[in-house]
């Protein structure tokens, strides 16, 4: 008998539910002796051993579904290994679990912190495969996660939504989109959708050079500017200071977000009208779009193949258009950063795109 647990940790986002499928399709078309056990709410379900029995059947028709079958929550790494209010040893608790179902392995699907919690399990011993679940984008160790491009599709289309309105008013049009840490998503919408600026957490703003952005468009006799902005933006002057600082400013300042503070410093600054749009989590939900269905489908299918094989302790990711098992120990505690001399970059600027330096 083939045990697998099966969990889906962090932010949802596109395609998980098509994973997860990948994964069971995988192996069932190889044996036939498979016993799923799905744990709810990501790394929750396996700490306090919630879970469910699942066969093949709850795996079809789920391709084109989003969120996921399992549920999920965020589990911060860095109180993994602080006792819960009962004084539950979550680690001891969840290799307790494992240990308690016979697993014979456990596949992860999530992000940057779920990848650290996941090595922390694998070198304590259980069989870990991860599949690298984000809209972020920002996995070390794989080209490509599945969720982003169903979220740069979103973000695009609202920008290209705010084109068909700008078009009409001589204002200056700011659409956040997601992405704390990495502008990957606001850069690629940001090009798809003809943004004129587009703004990311790494190449820091001047606010100046915004301002002078817009007032060569109105001069030009465009009467209309959109930036794109990454929710993680940050301008030179802000980025120069402390943690401790710049959260004291934050707090002083009580912006909703760093779009309502650029549109403040944008009014002031170019006496133009200014108006905002936050998709939010829209760029997270519905269907997956079919570059992702496919991505996710193969990753799946890869882990099972992986598991197969009996090789634990990586993620899969991918690398050239193939799928391969990334060691999780390279993987864990590494962000993939928008390099700002990437030659995507210095393309953009080259149709006119201002990053704000």
């Amino acid at each position: 008998m083939l045990r697998i647990g099966m969990l889906t940790s962090g932010g949802d986002c596109q395609a998980l539910n098509a994973a997860m499928r990948g994964v069971v399709k995988g192996l069932c078309s190889r044996r036939d002796d498979v016993e799923i056990y799905g744990f709810q709410e990501g790394y929750k379900g396996l700490i306090y051993s919630n879970f469910k029995m699942l066969t093949s059947r709850d795996f079809s028709g789920i391709l084109t579904v989003g969120g996921t079958i399992l549920g999920t929550s965020r589990q911060p790494f860095k109180l993994m290994r602080v006792p819960d209010e009962d004084g539950l040893d979550k680690v001891e608790a969840m290799k307790h679990t494992y240990h308690k179902l016979n697993l014979n392995c456990l596949v992860v699907l999530g992000g940057n912190g779920t990848h650290k919690t996941a090595h922390m399990l694998s070198e304590e011993g259980l069989n870990v495969i991860t599949l690298p679940k984000t809209i972020d984008n920002d996995l070390w160790g794989t080209e490509m996660t599945f969720g982003f491009q169903s979220a740069v599709d979103i973000a695009t289309d609202t920008i290209d939504r705010i084109h068909t309105t700008a078009t009409s008013h001589s204002r200056v049009f700011i659409v956040e989109v997601m992405g704390h840490k990495v502008g990957w998503v606001t850069l690629h919408a940001g090009v798809a959708g003809g943004a004129d600026i587009v703004l990311l957490p790494e190449i820091p703003y001047d606010i100046d050079v915004i301002a002078d952005a817009i007032n060569r468009r109105k001069a030009a006799g465009k009467k209309f500017t959109i930036i794109a902005v990454a929710e993680g933006a940050i301008s030179k002057a802000d980025a120069k200071l402390s943690k401790k600082e710049l959260k004291k400013k934050k707090e002083k300042e009580k912006y909703p977000s760093v779009a309502y503070e650029l549109a403040e410093k944008v009014q002031k600054k170019t006496d133009q009208e200014v108006r905002i749009t936050v998709p939010g989590h829209t760029q997270r939900g519905g269907s997956p779009c079919a570059y992702d269905r496919v991505l996710s489908t193969r990753l799946g299918a890869a882990a099972a193949e992986a598991i197969l094989d009996g090789e634990f302790g990586c993620m899969i990711g991918v690398k050239k258009n193939e799928m391969v098992r990334v060691p999780l120990s390279e993987v864990a505690g590494k962000l993939k950063y928008v390099d700002p001399k990437a030659p995507i970059i210095k393309e953009a600027e080259l149709t006119g795109i201002s990053f704000g330096i």
